[in-house]
């Protein structure tokens, strides 16, 4: 997973991840999985999935690039805390999966929670993972890591 600011502004996680790279087969296998994680995660709260994709093909002006074939947003909420009323302007959270030709690529914009970011990411990364059994983070516990404070 790379670490980037998109138009210099927007912290993003992205993922690039190939159909070789794992066992779910398409869009919708990958939305349910974040769907999973989120759910078993005892401070989130799934909210809803939007099919980008399918808004912007139905716009007049609306504009794809060419090898997205797919473009959703995951939208969840990990609501630790309301330290004021400014924060609702960056809350909820989303999950862009997008289905390319090649594959799939996973990205979130990073938040100013720790705990937010490593689930996240813990989360994408399991996408690469053998088994999709069950999400790789656990209810009461976010994941360890280079750079993450036990």
């Amino acid at each position: 997973m790379k670490q980037t600011l998109l138009e210099e502004r927007y912290p993003l996680f992205i993922m690039e991840l190939g159909r070789d790279e794992t066992e779910l087969a398409d869009i919708d296998a990958i939305c349910n999985y974040f769907r999973r994680c989120i759910e078993a995660h005892r401070c989130a709260r799934f909210i809803a999935e939007f099919d980008h994709y399918a808004h912007t093909r139905g716009l007049p002006e609306g504009d794809v690039a060419a090898d997205i074939r797919a473009a959703r947003n995951i939208i969840f909420c990990f609501g630790i805390s309301l330290p004021s009323a400014q924060m609702l302007a960056v809350r909820p959270r989303s999950i862009g999966v997008a289905e390319t030709d090649q594959g799939f690529v996973i990205s979130f914009m990073e938040t100013p929670m720790p705990i937010a970011n490593a689930a996240m990411e813990d989360w994408a990364e399991g996408l690469r993972r053998e088994s999709q059994a069950s999400p790789s983070i656990t209810a009461a516990e976010p994941a360890r890591g280079p750079g993450r404070a036990p």
